[in-house]
């Protein structure tokens, strides 16, 4: 039996740049810190300047010589995505790795970014679109770049409801949720649909860290995870390091496929090696890749042109 992919097998990652979007907890901290332990000049986004600092000076205390340095962005306000992308981008410097991880998980009722959006929906969807869509042409000035979105399995029970995709007729935190991490895998496959089809050296992965023990469940309200929580919940879950595994791999590994879609391999893909994730039909559908990027483009203002 081959043996499982680690943080060892991270190639060495001098002379690259990565933004890690959602960096300052769970599994960005761990991707953040695998990166710049492997030579990359990392950035780390967050909404919180304290959490910031001191994610910062965690992968500094594993890594004494990293190159990383926090960057305040609240994915709760496109106009924060775009002051990131030029924070980002402004220089001319090529961007190697965008891995588009910031997001939140089924709040208990409905609630709405500061441009309006429904939360989950624009933090976890419009947010990653607008930021992969601003940051294109750095991504495309590095060798071989990458764009990496962390999906979800609970992609597989969803579908897009283009009738209301903000949830205002009726919001179901946990249908809420899984829409958005479908419009994720939607956006990678269709990202990368188009790049084959410009020729373009970028490629657009998804992944996804099977069920992560992390915080991203803290305010979430979910009755069983906190039932659940922390006994029964470890027999079927996985800590940071392994939940961000996947997501390395897709961002790092010679042999992750553009257009692939990355996950934990044991029993429902909750956790275990990395290797191959099931794509549900709904994720690949062309029709659907087309309109779901129609929409996010009249939503942001912000067309996805590949350069």
């Amino acid at each position: 039996m081959a043996r499982a992919w680690g943080l060892a097998d991270i190639p060495d990652q001098t002379g690259r740049r990565a933004l890690v979007t959602g960096a300052t907890n769970g599994i960005g901290l761990e991707m953040a810190a695998a990166l710049a332990g492997r030579g990359a000049e990392v950035i780390m986004t967050g909404r919180d300047d304290a959490r910031g600092a001191a994610s910062v000076a965690e992968v500094r205390r594993r890594h004494p010589r990293a190159n990383a340095r926090f960057v305040h962005a609240d994915a709760a306000r496109l106009m924060a995505m775009r002051t990131l992308a030029q924070t980002v981008a402004g220089d001319g410097q090529p961007l190697d790795i965008l891995i588009n991880n910031a997001g939140l998980v089924a709040p208990p009722r409905r609630l709405t970014t500061a441009d309006g959006f429904e939360l989950q929906f624009g933090v976890n969807f419009l947010a990653p679109y607008m930021l992969t869509a601003l940051l294109l042409p750095a991504i495309a000035r590095a060798p071989a770049g990458r764009i990496v979105t962390v999906a979800s399995i609970a992609h597989r029970r969803a579908r897009i409801d283009f009738d209301d995709p903000q949830s205002t007729k009726a919001y179901a935190r946990l249908r809420a949720y899984a829409q958005s991490k479908l419009a994720d895998l939607i956006l990678a496959i269709e990202l990368d649909r188009r790049l084959r089809a410009a020729g373009s050296p970028v490629a657009s992965i998804a992944a996804h860290p099977g069920v992560a023990l992390t915080n991203i469940f803290a305010g979430a309200e979910i009755p069983f995870v906190n039932l659940l929580k922390p006994t029964v919940f470890r027999l079927f879950a996985h800590g940071p390091v392994p939940g961000a595994l996947p997501v390395l791999y897709a961002a790092t590994a010679p042999d992750a496929r553009p257009g692939g879609y990355y996950g934990p391999t044991g029993a429902s893909e909750r956790r275990g090696p990395v290797g191959a994730a099931k794509i549900e039909p709904q994720a690949s559908d062309p029709a659907t890749g087309t309109r779901l990027i129609a929409l996010a483009e009249a939503l942001t203002g912000v067309a996805l042109r590949i350069p």
